[in-house]
Protein backbone atom coordinates (compact mmCIF):
# COMPACT_ATOMS: atom_id res chain seq x y z
CA UNK A 1 0.00 0.00 0.00
CA UNK A 2 1.13 3.30 -0.96
CA UNK A 3 1.86 5.87 2.08
CA UNK A 4 0.77 9.72 1.42
CA UNK A 5 2.36 11.92 3.44
CA UNK A 6 1.07 15.52 4.35
CA UNK A 7 3.09 18.45 4.00
CA UNK A 8 4.09 18.56 7.59
CA UNK A 9 5.68 14.94 7.00
CA UNK A 10 7.41 16.17 3.32
CA UNK A 11 8.79 18.74 5.45
CA UNK A 12 10.34 16.93 7.77
CA UNK A 13 12.09 14.57 5.38
CA UNK A 14 12.73 17.78 3.13
CA UNK A 15 15.11 18.94 6.60
CA UNK A 16 16.68 15.04 6.76
CA UNK A 17 17.29 15.40 2.85
CA UNK A 18 19.17 18.86 3.13
CA UNK A 19 21.74 16.81 6.15
CA UNK A 20 21.84 14.48 3.70
CA UNK A 21 22.80 16.49 0.74
CA UNK A 22 25.34 18.32 2.95
CA UNK A 23 27.07 15.67 4.05
CA UNK A 24 28.03 14.79 0.27
CA UNK A 25 28.87 18.22 -0.15
CA UNK A 26 31.35 18.46 2.54
CA UNK A 27 32.74 14.88 1.94
CA UNK A 28 32.66 15.29 -1.96
CA UNK A 29 35.45 18.48 -1.22
CA UNK A 30 37.17 15.65 -0.19
CA UNK A 31 37.13 12.37 -2.52
CA UNK A 32 38.87 12.83 -5.72
CA UNK A 33 37.46 9.93 -7.84
CA UNK A 34 38.70 9.12 -11.21
CA UNK A 35 38.02 11.03 -14.39
CA UNK A 36 35.58 8.44 -15.39
CA UNK A 37 34.16 7.78 -12.64
CA UNK A 38 33.38 11.22 -12.02
CA UNK A 39 31.70 12.06 -15.47
CA UNK A 40 29.78 9.40 -15.25
CA UNK A 41 28.47 10.51 -11.64
CA UNK A 42 27.61 14.05 -13.03
CA UNK A 43 26.17 12.78 -15.99
CA UNK A 44 23.67 10.95 -13.53
CA UNK A 45 22.95 13.80 -11.31
CA UNK A 46 22.47 16.10 -14.14
CA UNK A 47 19.98 13.79 -15.76
CA UNK A 48 17.86 12.92 -12.88
CA UNK A 49 17.25 16.76 -12.51
CA UNK A 50 16.73 17.65 -16.16
CA UNK A 51 14.80 14.42 -17.39
CA UNK A 52 13.78 11.89 -14.80
CA UNK A 53 12.21 14.21 -12.49
CA UNK A 54 10.91 16.75 -14.42
CA UNK A 55 8.32 14.30 -15.05
CA UNK A 56 7.53 13.14 -11.92
CA UNK A 57 4.15 15.52 -11.91
CA UNK A 58 0.61 14.50 -9.89
CA UNK A 59 -1.31 12.42 -13.07
CA UNK A 60 1.99 11.10 -15.27
CA UNK A 61 2.40 7.79 -14.59
CA UNK A 62 5.61 6.12 -12.89
CA UNK A 63 6.01 4.83 -16.78
CA UNK A 64 6.69 7.87 -17.98
CA UNK A 65 9.61 9.03 -15.11
CA UNK A 66 11.38 5.94 -15.83
CA UNK A 67 11.50 6.35 -19.56
CA UNK A 68 12.50 9.68 -19.23
CA UNK A 69 15.57 8.43 -17.07
CA UNK A 70 16.37 5.19 -19.20
CA UNK A 71 16.10 7.52 -22.81
CA UNK A 72 18.42 10.17 -21.47
CA UNK A 73 21.27 7.49 -20.28
CA UNK A 74 20.74 5.82 -23.52
CA UNK A 75 21.37 8.74 -25.67
CA UNK A 76 24.43 8.93 -23.93
CA UNK A 77 25.57 5.44 -24.61
CA UNK A 78 24.95 4.26 -21.19
CA UNK A 79 22.71 1.47 -19.95
CA UNK A 80 20.40 1.25 -16.83
CA UNK A 81 20.15 -1.65 -14.69
CA UNK A 82 16.87 -3.21 -14.74
CA UNK A 83 17.61 -5.41 -11.45
CA UNK A 84 17.70 -2.46 -9.05
CA UNK A 85 14.31 -0.70 -7.43
CA UNK A 86 13.20 2.58 -6.49
CA UNK A 87 11.12 2.80 -3.68
CA UNK A 88 8.82 5.01 -1.78
CA UNK A 89 10.47 6.18 1.35
CA UNK A 90 9.16 8.03 4.57
CA UNK A 91 7.91 6.55 8.05
CA UNK A 92 10.31 3.51 6.58
CA UNK A 93 12.91 3.46 4.18
CA UNK A 94 11.75 1.03 2.30
CA UNK A 95 7.77 1.71 1.43
CA UNK A 96 5.52 0.49 -1.49
CA UNK A 97 5.77 1.37 -4.43
CA UNK A 98 8.77 -0.49 -5.79
CA UNK A 99 9.23 0.22 -9.79
CA UNK A 100 12.83 -0.42 -11.80
CA UNK A 101 14.57 2.65 -13.44
CA UNK A 102 13.42 1.91 -16.80
CA UNK A 103 9.87 2.38 -18.35
CA UNK A 104 7.51 2.68 -20.67
CA UNK A 105 5.53 5.92 -21.54
CA UNK A 106 1.92 6.02 -19.72
CA UNK A 107 2.36 2.07 -17.70
CA UNK A 108 2.46 1.63 -14.35
CA UNK A 109 1.41 3.51 -11.75
CA UNK A 110 -0.05 7.48 -11.54
CA UNK A 111 1.61 9.56 -9.38
CA UNK A 112 -0.30 11.51 -6.31
CA UNK A 113 -0.15 14.36 -4.21
CA UNK A 114 2.08 13.17 -1.63
CA UNK A 115 3.57 10.38 -3.16
CA UNK A 116 7.76 10.63 -1.56
CA UNK A 117 9.92 8.15 -3.31
CA UNK A 118 13.44 7.61 -4.43
CA UNK A 119 14.91 7.69 -7.96
CA UNK A 120 18.17 6.02 -7.90
CA UNK A 121 19.12 4.28 -11.14
CA UNK A 122 22.59 2.20 -11.85
CA UNK A 123 24.23 4.08 -14.82
CA UNK A 124 26.56 1.69 -16.47
CA UNK A 125 29.38 2.60 -19.51
CA UNK A 126 28.52 -1.27 -20.65
CA UNK A 127 26.07 -3.62 -20.51
CA UNK A 128 22.93 -3.49 -18.39
CA UNK A 129 23.59 -6.58 -16.48
CA UNK A 130 25.21 -6.55 -12.89
CA UNK A 131 26.00 -9.66 -10.76
CA UNK A 132 26.03 -9.43 -6.95
CA UNK A 133 29.25 -10.65 -4.66
CA UNK A 134 28.87 -12.81 -2.60
CA UNK A 135 28.50 -10.91 0.28
CA UNK A 136 25.09 -10.24 -1.05
CA UNK A 137 25.46 -6.39 -1.08
CA UNK A 138 28.21 -5.56 -3.16
CA UNK A 139 27.21 -4.90 -7.10
CA UNK A 140 29.04 -5.38 -10.37
CA UNK A 141 28.62 -4.59 -13.55
CA UNK A 142 28.66 -8.20 -15.72
CA UNK A 143 31.07 -7.08 -18.13
CA UNK A 144 33.41 -5.17 -15.76
CA UNK A 145 32.48 -1.75 -17.02
CA UNK A 146 32.17 1.32 -15.15
CA UNK A 147 29.14 2.32 -13.22
CA UNK A 148 27.78 5.18 -11.20
CA UNK A 149 24.46 5.38 -9.22
CA UNK A 150 23.30 8.17 -7.11
CA UNK A 151 19.89 8.89 -5.53
CA UNK A 152 17.53 11.22 -4.72
CA UNK A 153 14.45 11.57 -3.15
CA UNK A 154 11.41 13.50 -4.25
CA UNK A 155 8.42 14.74 -3.14
CA UNK A 156 5.23 14.69 -5.54
CA UNK A 157 3.23 17.92 -4.88
CA UNK A 158 0.27 19.75 -6.64
CA UNK A 159 2.96 23.03 -7.52
CA UNK A 160 5.45 20.26 -8.98
CA UNK A 161 8.53 17.50 -7.88
CA UNK A 162 10.57 18.86 -5.22
CA UNK A 163 13.82 16.99 -4.77
CA UNK A 164 14.19 16.74 -1.01
CA UNK A 165 17.91 15.82 -1.33
CA UNK A 166 19.68 19.24 -2.60
CA UNK A 167 21.06 22.47 -1.06
CA UNK A 168 19.04 24.09 -3.35
CA UNK A 169 17.30 27.45 -2.41
CA UNK A 170 14.89 28.50 -1.35
CA UNK A 171 12.30 25.54 -1.89
CA UNK A 172 14.09 23.01 -3.71
CA UNK A 173 12.38 22.42 -6.52
CA UNK A 174 13.48 22.14 -10.05
CA UNK A 175 11.46 24.75 -11.79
Amino acid sequence: MVTLKSRAEIEETRKAGRIVAAFHQAVSDLIVPGVTTLDIEAFALRFLKEKGAKAAIVGNRIGDVMHAVQSHAEQHGFSVVRDLLGHGIGREMHEEPNYPHVGRPGRGFRLKEGMVMTIEPMINAGTAVMTVDADGWTARTADGSLSAQYEHTIAITADGPIILTTMSHPANSLF
